[in-house]
Order: structure tokens, then C-alpha cells, then sequence
């Protein structure tokens, strides 16, 4: 069904809402939204389910999504500055973080997503704040056009060919651009990479998993410099948790029920790891 016209304010108004301290993307308070639709509001954000990035608030209607995604927003935010520049974010979702990042008046905001369904979550925040982002429905073999930032955030071990993957992204970059890239990682020293046998925490597509130092020799060869170790975080259920927004499982069902340490195979459970670095 199409979402009722709401009565929007000027753009500079409504991303000012958006604020790198607050936990959602709030709707409502700077935009006027009649009280007789939120019931359908809450009736189309239901039927979109699973929502997995998030959380979003309209009015009264709040969309606990699965992962609280200001915990890794906070943690990268002070690491990039978006002011004037063209940002893609690839493996968008529903364009959490692109909405995010908004209010640091970029010159553009782009996102790469090959899936429907957060897509037309996106579609629908969108239709409150209007925030000129260019969503393309599309995978990183795809990519196009020059970016000064990238984020690459817990996609790079779903990627088959993670090498070619770093180097669609490394030639989207301008000279000098900055990228940062999440991935789980297992501790060692050692540049390693663990291939799973056949799921990882029930993931059927994790195809590996490296070490902190393998993800950055990864990257330096891909054509980065100065890779650097920003932060490492372990997943934990304040981050990523089954809630009333989503369908299914998550992390907790993923984990060893007898140690929390292992994932359900016994590989070591996520941890994450974020690697900045610059187009060489």
C-alpha cells in the first residue's frame, strides 16, 4: 500500500534530527506525521520484517531491530569524516548508517545492497526524511563511480573472493580516500585464515575468516596503505539479540549453549575487527 503523503520540513531541518549521540533514527519530532496513520505506519513496518539494522523510531512506533547498530556507528564515527565528501557504504541494508551519517553534510551518501527486502525498508524511513541517498540495488561486483569513503562493514567474509572484492572497492577510491572494514576475525598473531566446513554461527555464507593481521596483509596487497587497527570488539547479546522486529533466530541461538565462547560448531564465536586505511 502507499504511505499518505506527511508534510516534510526543509531537508536541513530533518537531518538535523539525525545526531551521532542518539541510539535511532527518530521521525516525528521535526517532522509533522498525522496521529490516524500510524496505525498503517506500524501495519507496513511489521509486514517488513526482519529488521536487522536499526533501531528507527516513528512517533510512537519503535523498530527494535536485531542489531543495535549505534554500538559499531559510535565506535567508528570518530574515525571518519564525511564533511564534503562522497561516501558509499557498501552492504547498505536499510541504510542505517548512510542516515547516520547524513548529518555531517556529505557531498553524496551511496549504498550498495543486492537485497529486496532491506531495500524497501529503506523506501519506507526514506519516505519520512527524504534524505537524498542513491540506493542501488546491486552487489560489490557492480560497483561504479569515485568515492572519497567506504565503508565495508560485516560483508567481507560473505564475499567468496574477498581479494577481488578489496580491489572493486580500492578502485572506486580516490587517491588518498579512506576506507574502513569490519570483519569477525580469530585471535593469533599470524596472518591465518579459517575456511569453515560448512556453516559458521549457522551462516551458511562465511566462506573465511581471518586474523586481524591476515585482514590487513589482505588489504595492503589489494592496494591500501596505512592499514591500521582501529578497534576489536566481541559480539555480545547487548549488540545483536532476537527481538519482536525480526523473524527466526539470532546470536544467542548461535553459540554453545555450554560455552559462550564457541559458536554452535565450535569455532571461536564473533568477534570483530575494524581495519582503516587510505587508496595507496
Amino acid at each position: 500500500m502507499q504511505l499518505a503523503d506527511t508534510r516534510l520540513r526543509p531537508l536541513h531541518d530533518r537531518i538535523e534530527r539525525i545526531k551521532p549521540i542518539v541510539a535511532s533514527v527518530t521521525i516525528g519530532d521535526t517532522i509533522e506525521i498525522e496521529a490516524e496513520n500510524c496505525e498503517e505506519y506500524l501495519r507496513i513496518a511489521e509486514e517488513l520484517k526482519a529488521w536487522r539494522k536499526g533501531p528507527f523510531k516513528i512517533n510512537d512506533i519503535f523498530i527494535d531491530s536485531e542489531w543495535r547498530s549505534y554500538i559499531k556507528y559510535n565506535l567508528i564515527k570518530p574515525h571518519i569524516d564525511v564533511r564534503g565528501k562522497r561516501v558509499l557504504d557498501l552492504g547498505c541494508n536499510n541504510g542505517y548508517y548512510l542516515f547516520r551519517l547524513s548529518a555531517d553534510a556529505p557531498a553524496s551518501l551511496t549504498g550498495y545492497d543486492p537485497a529486496f527486502l532491506p531495500y524497501l525498508q529503506f523506501l519506507f524511513i526514506n519516505k519520512f526524511l527524504q534524505i537524498p541517498i542513491n540506493y542501488k540495488l546491486a552487489g560489490s561486483g557492480d560497483l561504479e563511480g569515485e568515492y572519497d569513503v567506504v565503508l565495508c562493514l560485516g560483508v567481507i567474509y560473505h564475499r567468496s573472493d574477498p581479494v577481488g572484492t578489496l580491489k572493486k572497492i580500492a578502485g572506486t577510491l580516490q587517491r588518498g580516500g579512506e576506507v574502513i572494514v569490519d570483519s569477525i576475525i580469530f585471535d593469533s598473531d599470524e596472518s591465518l585464515f579459517l575456511m569453515p566446513k560448512s556453516r559458521y554461527a549457522k551462516m551458511r555464507n562465511v566462506w573465511f575468516i581471518p586474523t586481524a593481521a591476515g585482514l590487513i596483509n589482505m588489504m595492503e596487497r589489494c592496494g591500501f596503505c596505512g592499514c591500521r587497527l582501529i578497534a576489536v570488539k566481541e559480539t555480545g547479546l547487548d549488540e545483536q539479540r532476537k527481538t519482536e522486529w525480526i523473524v527466526g533466530e539470532s546470536l544467542e541461538a548461535f553459540l554453545d549453549p555450554n560455552d559462550r565462547t564457541k559458536t554452535i560448531e565450535g569455532y571461536p564465536a564473533p568477534k570483530r575487527a575494524y581495519i582503516k586505511a587510505r587508496k595507496a
